[in-house]
């Protein structure tokens, strides 16, 4: 969420900013008018509250002289009804500057590439050559099912199109992908594994920005009122909202792995064919909590370490920077990793690694103080996939994708896999 005081004293800044996100002036200009009435509202509640307050000691005191004070009583039982009137407006008019502030996106980043689109994205740069094979290579559903271990027709039996099934050495395949980024992620870069609850509550979808604008895309429990999640950053991110945190204990790094569940409400018909858009995938997700001064180093350490992933597979990705108008509702800066996915001749992204600076923190409250007795300050929060699963696996089956139908396991995985290759069961 916005800075309230920020939109109130540089207003013109902030609209230049959001118009380069497609966002229109009307938005800020309401929460500009609300903001006005508010506060003539709160100065009138507190000019009340005074005068009720003199004229109550004063009635104390006429008492104690025998003097009759009904008429005096009588006005400030009058005051009283005006400001719990005001106060009940005051309340009204509050809530819905909440609420319009909770639809205002996130402000680019000075840095942030400017455009509209996705063709506007900026290329940063790659790893490793797209790989070359003497036969002509396979999409990963074509090798899923010669191998009998991806099964999209039971798995919409079982619930509706687009949900996978994988079965066998697909199905461990994605067990030990998962163990192995959680132990590079946790051995090697620092973080803590967080196993989080898979369902969550309004307020924790809120907190991170998937409400109330993309609520269409969530499946949502009516009768308890919880969304399974979309990603491991809503529960994760949330562990220290409404929490005053010491500064001596930022950075926190957390990783963890989870089922995420989106309904994609407005994708319909795109990518309909294989693992590229499911509705229930894995993810390794990773949360960084931050001092404000440093969230900017953070965010490039937070990529390298999803990039090592992609490296130690052995998969040629490019990295992006993804334009204002391509930008997440929540994110400042953003790159994407895109991995190359040979069967479908296509890069996919499999890692988006974001800073939301203070927008999520002032959302759920995750304050720190620099020392003892200081003023709490809004921490910076980051987050960026691990990776994804369905689109790794994707890459991997195409990548590593043999003559005879068989797929060669990573030498990074085989520990955890038990073999150097993935074939009929």
């Amino acid at each position: 969420m916005l800075d309230i005081h920020l939109i109130r004293t540089d207003a013109l800044k902030v609209k230049e900013k959001l118009h380069s996100k497609g966002m229109t002036d009307q938005l800020i200009d309401e929460v500009l008018i609300l903001d006005g009435r508010r506060r003539e509202y709160q100065a009138s509640s507190d000019e009340l509250k005074q005068e009720r307050n003199e004229r109550s000691k004063k009635i104390g005191g006429l008492i104690k002289e025998g003097r009759d004070v009904t008429e005096l009583k009588e006005s400030v039982r009058i005051l009283s009804d005006k400001i719990r009137k005001m106060d009940q407006d005051l309340k009204e008019l509050e809530e819905k500057q909440h609420g319009i502030l909770l639809s205002i996106p996130n402000l680019p980043h000075d840095t942030t590439p400017i455009g509209k689109t996705g063709e506007d994205n900026k290329f940063v740069g790659e790893w490793g050559e797209k790989p070359h094979f003497d036969f002509k290579p396979r999409c990963h559903w074509e090798i899923g099912e010669s191998l009998d271990i991806l099964d999209f027709p039971r798995a919409t039996k079982i619930t509706s199109a687009n949900f996978p099934l994988l079965k066998g050495g697909l199905a461990k395949l994605e067990r030990c992908l998962i163990s192995w980024m959680i132990d590079l992620h946790v051995r090697e870069h620092g973080f803590r594994e967080i196993a989080p609850p898979y369902l969550v509550n309004r307020n924790a979808m809120k907190g991170t920005g998937q409400l109330p604008k993309m609520e269409e895309d969530m499946y949502h429990c009516e009768v308890d009122d919880l969304f399974c999640i979309p990603t491991a950053e809503v529960p994760v991110t949330n562990i220290h909202s409404n929490e005053i945190l010491s500064g001596s204990d930022l950075p926190i790094y957390y990783a963890a792995y989870t089922p995420c569940f989106r309904r994609e409400a407005g994708s319909y018909g795109k990518d309909t064919r294989g693992l590229t858009r499911v509705h229930q995938f894995s993810k390794v997700e990773l949360v960084k909590l931050t001092l404000p001064e440093t969230s900017y180093e953070e965010l490039e350490s937070l990529r390298k370490n999803a990039e090592e992933a992609l490296r130690r597979l052995g998969l040629h990705y490019r990295i992006v920077e993804l334009c204002a108008g391509d930008l997440s509702f929540s994110a400042a800066k953003c790159y994407d990793l895109e991995v190359w996915a040979p069967g479908m001749e296509r890069y996919l992204e499999v890692s988006s690694c974001s800073n939301f600076e203070d927008f999520q923190a002032r959302r759920m409250q995750i304050r720190f103080r620099r020392e003892p007795g200081a003023k709490a300050e809004l921490a910076h929060t980051l987050n960026g996939s691990g990776l994804a699963l369905p689109r790794t696996l994707i890459a991997l089956l195409e990548t590593c994708q043999r003559a005879d139908g068989t797929v060669t396991i990573p030498e990074v995985l085989r520990p955890y896999y038990g073999s150097d290759v993935l074939g009929k069961d």
